[in-house]
């Protein structure tokens, strides 16, 4: 704030009121590098901009018309590769103001929907995207619209789910800060699509920031008529209602979060049913992820085919992620499907900082998989990173560097995940606890050969057995550092030592 105050100081100290407007914008992505400010035209992109630089920039740039280039941004090479969608617009609109969203396209595609498209028009287009969950599961989205579409009972729901807790993830929260109505937009041309008069939108409390944008971007929008009875004048009606979970990690699983919003603590269900079917009050229920629902709109906007050719076939569009851990260039990307693991940290990344080595990069956040450098040549899609051992998840791409040990990391994930497992099935209650006590034997040098086929062992057992998605995957971290990195896990046992000495386990050799 004191940033954009003293922008505004500037401005009027030079009399340029007329010439140039200043307006807070969500966050470009650029998270290493802020205060950041873009001047337009021209995308000028400066960093690490203080109250100081911001009246220099003013007087060179605004009232001079040259480039204060002491300040531009000094890597061009975070954005040269990626491939912005979904951000379309971060970093360059108000995100509280509904006017200048409209000004860049937003709505028109809802209007399409309304004056020249009928509901199962829109579902075949969503369905030729090849438009995949953005969530991490990575179910074909329009094959779920057609589920719920086709569902008996009414009324139907729709939920957007903005709930993300793995750590160092926060692509939704961005989003959701940057471009709050193209996620509305998305949800009300869901709506018309599925005849669903009633939507939630589902976000973590700890969002403050979101929270006031989401809820000042319905506002707007309902002052339009864009949310509420007779939308546009037509037959359609939909009323959105911005829901708060208290923030477990367990809450983001879908049918936790229809536990939630009907008012009761956020556990996940035995499916089937699936919610298509039977999902809020056991009505159909359509549940998205928010990047997903963004997408619609530049779907119907442009068409299937021409989404569908983006990335690869079988993965087609784009997917944002957290870049974060040792890495030159931290912050949130978008890329386009198909992209290899070397690319993202290397290229777009800046690869490790300080002189240090690259020793794994995890993929998919606390429940995903320690990759080595010998899988950076791999794809970014479902299918690759499952074969690897990782997963999409909900877009975290954590770097580690050679003073990271692959023991302790492990140790890190299970400990989170058992924190925040709900308990309600045997395989992640006790299996994860045990898995724990595991790890934390070998980091004590106290573990012996055999507990390497026992994480094993055990890992797949959850994986198999487990009710959701967290503990069906929660074993990943333990299950590729013991398949990429088994000779960490000998050195403790064997030699009593850790590598890199992150360990205490009384004999430590350090790099």
């Amino acid at each position: 704030m004191n940033v954009l105050k003293s922008f505004e100081r500037a401005v009027k100290e030079f009399g340029l009121e007329d010439k140039c407007k200043i307006a807070r914008t969500g966050c470009p992505g650029t998270c290493s590098a802020g205060p950041v400010v873009l001047v337009e035209p021209g995308d000028y992109f400066y960093q690490s901009v203080t109250p100081e630089s911001a009246q220099e920039i003013v007087k060179e740039h605004v009232m001079r018309d040259v480039p204060a280039k002491r300040f531009l941004y000094s890597n061009p090479e975070f954005f040269s590769k990626q491939k912005r969608l979904v951000l379309r617009n971060a970093g360059k609109m108000d995100p509280l103001n509904i006017r200048e969203y409209i000004s860049r396209g937003g709505y028109t595609a809802l209007v399409k929907c309304l004056t020249g498209m009928s509901p199962e028009d829109v579902i075949n287009e969503v369905f030729k995207s090849g438009l995949r969950g953005r969530g991490g599961a990575g179910f074909q989205t329009g094959q779920k619209w057609k589920f719920v579409s086709k569902a008996p009972g009414s009324p139907k729901y729709i939920i957007g789910n903005l709930d993300e807790g793995d750590p160092g993830v926060f692509a939704n929260r961005t989003l959701a800060e940057a471009d709050p109505h193209a996620i509305i937009e998305g949800m009300i041309i869901a709506s018309y699509a599925l005849k669903a008069e009633k939507g939630y939108l589902y976000t973590r409390a700890e969002y403050p920031l979101a929270i006031e944008t989401l809820k000042k971007a319905i506002q707007q929008a309902r002052s339009l008529g864009l949310i509420g009875e007779k939308i546009l004048g037509t037959d359609l009606n939909f009323d959105l209602e911005l829901r708060l979970g208290a923030g477990a990690f367990i809450a983001g699983e879908e049918t936790a979060i229809l536990a939630s919003i009907e008012g009761m603590r956020a556990m996940p269900r035995p499916r089937p049913p699936y919610p298509a079917s039977s999902g809020l009050w056991r009505k159909p229920t359509l549940i998205q992820n928010v990047e997903t629902l963004a997408n619609i709109p530049l779907i119907v906007l442009n068409g299937g085919e021409w989404f569908s050719k983006i990335g690869v076939p079988h993965c087609p569009g784009t997917k944002c992620f957290s870049l974060t851990g040792k890495i030159r260039n931290p912050g949130l990307i978008e890329v386009p499907m198909g992209i290899t693991l070397k690319e993202v940290v290397f290229d777009i990344g800046g690869g490790v900082p300080d002189g240090r080595t690259f020793k794994a990069v995890l993929v998919g956040g606390p429940s995903g998989g320690c990759l080595p450098e010998s899988q950076l040549h791999l794809p970014i899609d479902y299918e690759s990173l499952t074969k690897a051992g990782a997963i999409m998840g909900s877009g975290g791409i954590v770097v580690l560097d050679d003073e990271s040990c692959m023991v302790d990391t492990a140790k890190f994930f299970i400990e989170f995940c058992v924190d925040e497992s709900c308990g309600k099935c045997t395989p992640c209650r006790v299996g994860l606890v045990k898995v724990k006590k595991v790890l934390e034997r070998i980091a004590h040098g106290k573990g012996v050969e055999k507990d390497i086929d026992l994480l094993t062992k055990v890992g797949e057992y959850i994986k198999e057995a487990s009710l959701c998605g967290l503990g069906q995957t929660a074993p990943n971290p333990v299950l590729t550092t013991v398949r990429y990195f088994k000779d960490e896990y000998l050195a403790h046992i064997l030699n009593k030592e850790c590598p890199t000495g992150k360990c205490d386990m009384g004999t430590r050799r350090r790099s």
